[in-house]
């Protein structure tokens, strides 16, 4: 058996947010109380590094968003902590369900002025159908927002969450003065230090006379809204949270440090250890003796100077050792990695021994791809890391016939990370891609140009929906081929795809050929 020590003690997570809802800097204080950093990069000084630790990707630091996952680990009072920092925006939504697939536990930023946003609610949908253990972290309230009584409102009625105060703000903008742990029972008043963590003092005890030399009027104020919490709200239990059917909220501001310790201190307690996943053949518990892992995501040129491509590989069971051959379940070949990496954001080390809940980074020279299953020898695949059927649609043209062998590498390994999807006419031959969103074109176009030095220009389709499709019918199968041949693409894989124009096309052919079956994700 796996040491059960070093399984408990590890915490694996992602945060998930609305863009600008504070995700980054609450990654960022997260890891400066750790002491991974020394100084907050949100501070925006030449002194100090310009960006967030979390957003390393060269466009991600020209447009102020995350565009790809990152991953951090570091350690903080004996918890070895694994945090994923994911994408905000929409357009990225494809990347972020799949980072869910390698977490225990989510983290949700909700901004205290904006409320529940429209992604916001598309992720914890996710996390739910997942019964994902969540946390909420109400963040901003240095500056004026809503009133917390009408935002845990808000937080039921729209992500259809029972959720629990387990601290409470005093005050909001400008009069805000400092949360109350409800869990720990104690207060803590913070003033505002962006770059260094600010001293706390703290209040064991609501009743003590000299709460008001403190808080003044904010006392009273404050003993009869945790009077209320108490009625209205149900009291914490543990169980209830790692089931899914409870989540604990907290309220701060992570730029300004107050409330992220509570958040901290009260995770590593409740939040569950390195849990078991589910494959095509059993339920694989992390304390296991054999290896088994799957890739979540995939990045080419972590380091443009080197052009790296990385695999990010979630340890399931047992222990991955560096310079062991291992089982690449869909090649049905064995591989060895001679330099397995553990993230601090960009900054990378050689790992000897990796455990279950934790995220390695192996070396690829294109052997994988996201879903694929490494085992010490058990012939068996991880279950639940699909591709979506994409929305949008663009025909993908050379735009330098020089570059033309730079232009295929690039797309063909950026394709790999998943961030869009590659389909080849089988008429035509033209390529064309597919995405999510229309900002991930953009980036696609920057890469190429930045990181592979080729052009590319996109010239429009009219596309509603490409499905995989499959049929045991051999004759509806191939008059469908010959009446819509015009209409079939190849997907990297080799697999064939329909290319509906519209959604009375696609109707009409599932109308036309009942025995063809049409699929919208590729995980079938």
């Amino acid at each position: 058996m796996v040491n059960k020590k070093e399984i408990a003690r590890r915490r694996t997570f992602a945060i998930v947010s609305h863009p600008d809802a504070g995700k980054t800097t609450l990654t960022e204080k997260l890891l400066l109380y750790g002491g991974a950093i020394q100084i907050a990069g949100a501070v925006k000084s030449n002194k100090i590094q310009k960006t967030a630790t979390s957003d390393w990707m060269e466009i991600e630091r020209q447009r102020g968003i995350s565009v790809a996952t990152s991953v951090m680990g570091f350690e903080y009072r004996d918890t070895k902590i694994n945090i994923l920092d994911t994408p905000g925006h929409q357009d990225f939504a494809e990347d972020t369900f799949r980072t869910l697939t390698a977490v225990d536990s989510v983290i949700v930023v909700i901004d205290v002025a904006k409320g529940v946003e429209p992604q916001t609610e598309k992720l914890v949908k996710v996390c739910r159908m997942r019964k994902t253990p969540i946390m909420v972290f109400i963040n901003k309230l240095d500056r004026p927002g809503k009133d917390a009584f009408e935002l845990l409102d808000e937080i039921e009625k729209k992500l259809n969450l029972k959720v629990t105060p387990l601290s409470w703000p005093i005050g909001m903008g400008s009069t805000f003065k400092g949360v109350y742990n409800i869990y720990y029972k104690n207060l803590q008043l913070f003033s505002p230090g962006r770059q260094t963590i600010g001293e706390s003092i703290r209040f064991d005890d609501l009743d003590n006379p000299e709460l008001e030399d403190y808080l003044g009027d904010d006392a009273g104020i404050l003993r009869e809204e945790l009077e209320l919490v108490q009625g209205v709200y149900p009291s914490f239990q543990k169980e209830d949270y790692l089931s899914g059917e409870i989540s604990p909220v907290f309220f701060g501001s992570a730029l300004n440090n107050f409330g992220v310790k509570e958040l901290l201190d009260v995770f590593i307690e409740i939040a569950p250890a390195p849990l078991g996943r589910e494959s095509d053949k059993r339920f694989i518990e992390p304390d296991e003796e054999a290896f088994s892992g799957f890739v979540f995501k995939i990045h080419a040129n972590m380091d443009p100077k080197h052009r790296d491509r990385i695999a990010f590989v979630r340890v399931v069971s047992g222990i991955f050792r560096r310079n062991t051959n291992y089982l690449h379940v869909r090649q049905k070949r064995m591989l060895k990695f001679s330099s397995p990496t553990a993230f601090m954001a960009q900054k990378k080390s050689v790992v000897e021994a990796v455990y279950p809940g934790d995220i390695v980074g192996l070396h690829d020279t294109g052997n994988f791809k996201i879903g694929d299953t490494l085992t010490e020898g058990e012939v068996l695949l991880f279950k639940g890391i699909p591709s979506f059927s994409p929305e949008l649609f663009r025909y993908v043209v050379n735009a330098d016939p020089m570059r033309s062998k730079q232009l295929a590498k690039g797309i063909d390994q950026l394709m790999d990370e998943g961030v869009a999807q590659l389909f080849t006419g089988k008429q035509s031959n033209r390529k064309i891609i597919g995405t999510v969103g229309a900002l991930q074109f953009e980036v696609i176009q920057y890469r190429l140009e930045h990181e592979y030095n080729a052009k590319c220009r996109y010239e429009p389709i009219t596309l509603y929906k490409t499905a995989w499709f499959i049929s045991e019918n051999k004759e509806q199968l191939e008059d469908f081929r010959a009446r819509k041949r015009g209409q079939i693409a190849l997907d990297k894989e080799g697999r064939e795809v329909f290319l509906a124009d519209s959604p009375f096309s696609l109707q009409m052919a599932q109308e036309k050929y009942p025995d063809i079956q049409f699929y919208f994700t590729s995980e079938f």
